[in-house]
């Protein structure tokens, strides 16, 4: 999975995969180890507001956990400019790790990717809740980006097409859909 033309890899887990916003030269479906996707990171910056925040994803550290999602490829010369548009982008909490990731079908071989990840020290982390809590605060939730809602649909829609399965993405999924949020 060498390209010389790559500065550098982008894991994306959440919104960066239906909605990247930056240039790049190629993407694949890569798995991170030790992490799971939760609906844990509050919003008041795009998908809620300060005082009725929207409940985004994060990684938070399993070790017997992963993550499957995507990474972006993006060139040497529009590394420093990709990432500042992304430091902005993910500002509310987020920071920048760097993991190692294995694409799909790379028979093992890892490269090394800039994950943004917010942590539970951030002080938009709203931490663990049941999926039914987290469903009704997501139907409630909209800020300057769109409704939660849609967040969570465009998620959950993206990862079906990439034929990437995720227990908690789905199961808010159907919560949305049983408390009737259409």
């Amino acid at each position: 999975m060498s390209n010389r033309n790559v500065g550098c890899w982008i894991f994306a887990y959440g919104s960066l995969i239906w909605k990247p916003e930056f240039p790049y030269l190629t993407k694949r479906v890569a798995t991170l180890e030790g992490f799971t996707r939760r609906f844990w990171q509050g919003s008041i910056d795009h998908r809620g507001m300060p005082g009725a925040p929207g409940r985004v994803v994060t990684l938070v550290k399993d070790p017997n956990g992963s993550c499957e999602g995507l990474i972006f490829g993006v060139s040497d010369a529009r590394r420093e400019e990709v990432l500042n548009a992304l430091d902005v982008r993910e500002k509310g909490g987020y920071e920048r790790n760097v993991y190692s990731v294995t694409p799909r079908g790379s028979t093992g071989t890892k490269v090394e990717a800039l994950v943004y990840r917010a942590g539970p020290s951030n002080p938009n982390f709203l931490g663990p809740a049941d999926i039914e809590s987290i469903a009704r605060q997501v139907s409630s939730s909209c800020g300057p980006s769109g409704n939660n809602l849609e967040y969570v649909r465009n998620l959950h829609e993206s990862l079906r097409d990439l034929r990437i399965w995720d227990p908690h993405v789905t199961k808010l999924a159907m919560a949305l859909e049983t408390i009737g949020v259409n």
